[in-house]
This record gives C-alpha cells, sequence and structure tokens, in this order.
C-alpha cells in the first residue's frame, strides 16, 4: 500500500511538471502575442497562435528544452510606439532582448530590465523617454540604451550588478551627477553626449575621454581638471557670497568667472597691485614665446605632432646611418620620390607643415599633413621595423611597383633613417569601411547595398592586384575594414600595402584576431589563401554590420564567422543581415549570394577557398544580375515604394 501510495506521489509529480513546462511556453507566447498586436510594426511577422513559437517565429529562439523563450532579437523591423508593460515582462526565460534600430516611444516599462534572466538588452537607436527604471535583473551583462531620448539620473542601482562588463547610454537627455559605481567586471563605458554634471567618479576615471565627453558641465580625469571652491575659516560676507563646501567645476573661464565675481568694488590699491601682476604675466608668456618659436617640436615624440604642431620630415643629399630626431640632423637625410611623381614639396615645405592624427594601427600613425600651398598628405611613421636599410628599401621597390591602381593608396614617396621610418601617401578624404559600418553614421554618408557591393568589389580588385604582383608572391597580411578607405565616389581603396614583412613581430594585434584565419594564428605566417579568409569576414561585417571582434556593451559577437555559421544552420538567415539593410527591398537574393561569397572565403581548409581574382568574378556576377554594370560609378539608390 505505501509502495502504491509513492508510486502516485511521483506520477503525480511528473504529470505537474509536464503541466507547468506547457504552461510556461504558452505563457511566453501569449505574452509576445499581446505585445506584437499592441506594438505596431511595418515589416510582417510570422507570428500566429497556429504556428510553433520555437520553429517557426521570427527573431525567436527557445531554451533547450523548450520551456521557454530564451532570446527575443527583431532589430529594424520598423517596431513603433510604447512597449506597454505586462507583455515581454512576463518572459522570464528571457536571457537577449534586442529591439534596436526601431522607432520605440515613450516609458521603458520597469517590468523589462527586471526579468530574473535577462543578460543582454540592446534597446540603442530607439525613442524611449522619461527615466531609466532602477530595479535590474542581477545577472545583465550589458545594457546598450544608447541613441534615445532618456531623462533623469543614471540609476544608483546599476553599481549592484556584479556581472555587468558593458554599459552604453551616450547619446541621451541625462542629467545629474554619475553616481560612484565601478562593476568589478565593466569593461566598457559610455556616458557621452548628454547633460550629466560634476566630477567623474575615481573609481570610472581609468576609461577614456571618449566615454565622457558632450558633457559641458562634467569634470575631472580623464576630462580637464575640475576647479574646487573651497571658503575660507572665516570669511567675510562683505567680500564673498557663501559658496557650498565643495563646489566643482570645469577649469574654464567661462564656468569660473560667475562664481569668483566680486559684489564689492576693488580698492585704488588692489586694482595697482592686480596691473603690475597682469603686466608681469604678459612678459613671461612673451618671454615663453619667444623661447617656443626659437625650439622646434622633436618629430620623435608622437605628443608633439598634434593638430597645428609642426611636422619634422628629414631629407637632403645623403642618408646617414646615426641619423637622430632635430631640424639640423634631419637636413641629412632625404625623401625618395617614386617616379611619376614631381617634387612639388621638399623638406622645408614639409618643415611648415602642420599636422594631426589620423589613427594608430599595427604599424605605426598615420598623420594628415598640410603643405603651405593647400597640398594635403597623409604620412605614416612607422615603428618597431625588423629589417635593414637594404630589405626596406627593396621593400619600397615592390610596393612601388604596384602603388598605381585605382583601387590602392597611392605611396608618393618614402623616408629611410636609423631612427625614423616614413611613408608619404596620396590623402583619402573620405573615413575607413569600419568607421562608416560602426563610428559615426550621422556623417552624411549612407552605406545603402548598392554602395557595399560597390566597396566590396573595388576592394577585391585592389587585393586580386595585389596577389598578381612580385611572380604572385605578396601578400597583404592585414586586412580588416579599417585598412580600407573609400574614395568620393565610395569606391574601396586598400592601404598598408606590403608593409607585412617590414616587421618581425608575431603578436597579433587585438584590433586583428577576428580577421585572422585559424592557420595564421598557428603558424603566424600570412598567405594569399589567409588574406581570402580575411577578405571574407569583412564581407561578413558588411552584410551583418557587427565587428568581427567583440566591442564591450554592444551587440557584437566575438568569432564573427561561426555565428554566422551558427545562424545560417538554424535556418534563421534573415537575422544575419544588418538592419540598415532591411528598408531595402528587392535585395534578399543579392545578399544570399554575397553571404555565399563570404562564406566560401572563410572555409577552415585554405585549399578550399577561392583566389581573390575568383571572388571579383563572382562579386561582379552579382552587380551583372542586379542591373548594375561593373563599371557604373554612378551607384543609384535600390530603394523602393513599399
Amino acid at each position: 500500500m505505501k509502495l502504491q501510495f509513492v508510486l502516485f506521489l511521483h506520477f503525480l509529480v511528473l504529470h505537474v511538471s509536464l503541466l507547468g513546462t506547457v504552461a510556461d511556453l504558452n505563457s511566453d507566447k501569449e505574452a509576445l502575442l499581446d505585445f506584437i498586436a499592441a506594438v505596431p510594426h511595418s515589416r510582417k511577422l510570422n507570428w500566429t497562435s497556429a504556428s510553433s513559437v520555437c520553429k517557426s517565429w521570427v527573431g525567436i529562439t527557445c531554451t533547450g528544452n523548450k520551456k521557454g523563450v530564451l532570446s527575443l532579437r527583431l532589430p529594424g523591423v520598423g517596431l513603433y510606439g510604447p512597449i506597454p508593460a505586462n507583455t515581454l515582462g512576463r518572459l522570464y526565460s528571457l536571457t537577449i532582448l534586442s529591439l534596436r534600430s526601431n522607432g520605440l516611444t515613450g516609458i521603458l516599462p520597469d517590468d523589462i530590465l527586471s526579468l530574473p534572466s535577462l543578460r543582454f538588452i540592446y534597446l540603442q537607436k530607439n525613442k524611449f523617454s522619461g527615466d531609466i527604471p532602477s530595479s535590474f535583473s542581477d545577472k545583465l551583462e550589458k545594457i546598450d540604451l544608447s541613441f534615445n531620448s532618456f531623462t533623469g539620473s543614471i540609476p544608483s542601482t546599476v553599481q549592484n550588478l556584479k556581472n555587468l562588463t558593458g554599459l552604453s547610454l551616450q547619446n541621451n537627455f541625462l542629467t545629474g551627477s554619475i553616481p560612484v559605481l565601478k562593476p568589478p567586471k565593466l569593461e566598457y563605458l559610455n556616458l557621452s553626449n548628454n547633460q550629466l554634471n560634476g566630477s567623474v567618479p575615481t573609481s570610472l576615471q581609468e576609461f577614456p575621454a571618449s566615454s565622457f565627453q558632450g558633457n559641458s558641465r562634467l569634470c575631472g580625469s580623464p576630462l580637464d581638471q575640475c576647479l574646487y571652491l573651497t571658503p575660507s575659516p572665516s570669511p567675510s560676507p562683505n567680500i564673498l557670497p557663501p559658496i557650498p563646501p565643495t563646489t566643482y567645476l570645469p577649469t574654464s573661464p567661462t564656468a569660473a568667472t560667475p562664481l569668483l565675481k566680486s559684489k564689492r568694488s576693488l580698492s585704488t590699491g588692489s586694482v595697482v597691485a592686480i596691473a603690475v601682476g597682469a603686466s608681469s604675466v604678459s612678459l613671461l608668456l612673451f618671454l615663453a614665446l619667444v623661447l617656443y618659436c626659437r625650439k622646434k617640436p622633436n618629430f620623435r615624440d608622437d605628443r608633439s605632432i598634434s593638430k597645428g604642431k609642426t611636422f619634422i620630415i628629414g631629407r637632403g643629399e645623403k642618408p646617414k646611418d646615426d641619423f637622430a630626431s632635430g631640424v639640423q640632423e634631419a637636413k641629412s637625410n632625404k625623401l625618395v620620390f617614386f617616379d611619376g611623381y614631381s617634387h612639388n614639396f621638399d623638406l622645408e615645405d614639409l618643415l611648415r607643415a602642420s599636422a594631426e592624427v589620423l589613427g594608430k594601427g599595427s604599424y605605426g600613425t598615420t598623420y594628415k599633413a598640410i603643405l603651405e600651398d593647400g597640398t594635403i598628405l597623409a604620412v605614416k611613421r612607422l615603428r618597431d621595423v625588423g629589417v635593414g636599410k637594404k630589405e626596406f628599401e627593396q621593400q619600397m621597390e615592390t610596393i612601388g611597383s604596384i602603388r598605381q591602381h585605382p583601387n590602392i593608396v597611392s605611396l608618393r614617396a618614402y623616408y629611410y633613417s636609423k631612427d625614423e621610418k616614413l611613408l608619404v601617401y596620396e590623402y583619402m578624404p573620405i573615413s575607413s569601411l569600419s568607421t562608416l559600418l560602426h563610428g559615426n553614421r550621422e556623417s552624411g554618408i549612407t552605406l545603402d547595398w548598392v554602395s557595399r557591393v560597390k566597396v566590396s568589389l573595388g576592394s577585391a580588385k585592389g587585393f586580386a592586384h595585389i596577389h598578381s604582383a612580385a611572380a604572385g608572391k605578396l601578400v597583404h597580411g592585414n586586412i580588416r575594414s579599417s585598412n580600407i578607405l573609400l574614395t568620393r565616389d565610395l569606391g574601396g581603396c586598400i592601404s598598408d600595402v606590403g608593409l607585412n614583412p617590414l616587421f618581425e613581430s608575431t603578436i597579433i594585434p587585438l584590433r586583428s584576431v577576428g580577421y585572422r584565419a585559424p592557420e595564421v594564428i598557428v603558424t603566424k605566417k600570412a598567405t594569399q589563401k589567409s588574406d581570402v579568409y580575411s577578405f571574407g569576414v569583412v564581407l561578413l561585417e558588411i552584410l551583418t554590420g557587427r565587428a568581427p571582434v567583440q566591442s564591450p556593451g554592444h551587440d557584437d559577437v566575438v568569432d564573427l564567422p561561426r555565428w554566422v555559421q551558427s545562424i545560417v544552420r538554424d535556418e534563421w538567415t534573415s537575422e544575419i543581415f544588418d538592419a540598415e539593410l532591411i528598408k531595402y527591398h528587392d535585395i534578399e537574393e543579392e545578399m544570399v549570394q554575397m553571404l555565399q561569397i563570404a562564406m566560401a572565403c572563410v572555409a577552415t581548409q585554405p585549399e578550399m577557398r577561392p583566389t581573390m581574382q575568383e571572388v571579383v568574378g563572382m562579386i561582379e556576377k552579382i552587380r551583372t544580375q542586379s542591373g548594375h554594370s561593373s563599371e557604373d560609378n554612378n551607384f543609384k539608390s535600390l530603394t523602393t515604394t513599399p
């Protein structure tokens, strides 16, 4: 009898458990149907009560045991209007929520951020307003609420999120001071372009200035120093108005002047003292200016090369191996120009040129140099070159033989000495492909589908030309989207050509890891087949809009090819493509064809990858099918009437 009772209890527990499983999934389904019924959307979704949530609903991934909804991803599907409370907040198994690049408005319901299983939330580029909810799931790892219209202060409860690795709140209207927060795992922080004030907390001063810029009333490292104003022990009420115990102000005259203004006129003695002091300061400034003009900044120190600073490059009659930086010694060295370029600038022109840093890459720092006649050049200052003068000059000859190609940034001259190696390039006025894909999309340049195909084809032609040079032995070795610059008509143009052999370092730069073929990570040696793999990653980057190396705080992935393969395997390919491309119609087939080319390039086995010349042919075929000649430079938008 007792055994029968125990068996009955086991049966009852199992039965209730099975009912609970169905109820949980059904509950999630009802919550999603309530959400989509209340929120208008321009893109058709196949969410119906009769279909399977886990098998056929767009943007939905279920848990492994099918007990609930694990992730909800609907980027750029045209959602607009407010999210009602008690809809998405009922998805208790939800781990990932991505509703970025839509038109959602109103207040963000409290019950979403507090979902118990939520780890990643991406709501950037919507129109949410009101305060940010202060109740968070303690499992949250990444929060991106950037590019919205949130107001109020940053919730202090963020400091309780022990697993938080990325927080993006930039481009909102947040006010107040930054709370003293420092989650132990926080790697990425962006609070820029808000209305925050006060001092940057000491616990956050390790983050770069870009994390806080655009808040005019914010100060403290890494921004300008704060001005600390404290009252004297026995302040005279007739001299200064009452001042709070500690006041933090940016160290700018406009910020400090109102608080330092006296209510009482100064005595004659005070006026005389101030005048004498001002004269002394002026004299000292004049003497400092004279000394500065007599001593030019040292080119060897990167800190002396910024916007408006003198740019020093050596040129003369005969190089010396004992070259040290400085104007006098630089005159004994010279620039070597390639054939086909007139020597329309010399040492003196470059000495007088102003320069500003364009960027720092794996091989060195690149500067924009503006000559007095208005000529603009790009000058790369190489660092850690591992070859001698003879090998360096031989490699320059090789680069010079392929420089005249419309899809390769033209090298005009170079300079070699024991301490300095400089390359003088044609200046490219448009940003890199990486900047336009992941940086400021408010630059006025839009990479629609046709533009992306053009960039892909142009850069493929450039890499194919590199591979055909030097009897087919030349390798680029550092292909990534930041090394693909754009011409004025958005043609892809390759930079850093032929520089890889100049360096002996086997360390792979962090920004290049996601582009490297599996075999290169092991052998540390680049080949033409590994170049093809890297270009395939660039194509995936163009298609998905995602960076191949994880950027903390952003909806990116660590291994872009592996992520794409997992999506294709699960048969929800449409989720791969960049939300920015969704607004263009009738291009799905072309995007899938480009995806097939990219996947062929990133094949694990090198021998399975096509050559760059074959890649050019495949991309040209897409252009031909879409009605665009490969020679057509006047791209038109593919936007059609819905």
